[in-house]
């Protein structure tokens, strides 16, 4: 259990950073499942920023909506110009 939630913790810290870093740098969610996750500004990603709070986030960006938790994304990845992992 105590890896999962280090796991967890790390995953919100990493995106965390992501979003808080000046400037913005867009950025893609990968997903265990093999879904990807576009985020374009810190506004399309919602989630509880305190440590050891829920594990759940929400994106909303363009046409996808996601509802999904920090143990489910297996990498944060800046984005290139086409929105693609660089």
């Amino acid at each position: 259990m105590g890896g999962h939630l280090q796991r967890v913790e790390a995953v919100r810290t990493e995106i965390q950073s992501l979003i808080r870093a000046i400037p913005f740098r867009r950025f893609v969610l990968a997903m265990e499942n093999g879904d990807r996750a576009l985020i374009e500004h810190p506004e399309n990603i919602a989630f509880d920023p305190e440590p050891n709070g829920t594990e759940e986030f929400y994106v909303i960006s363009g046409r996808l909506r996601m509802f999904s938790t920090f143990s489910a994304v297996s990498s944060a990845i800046l984005a290139d110009r086409d929105g693609a992992a660089a």
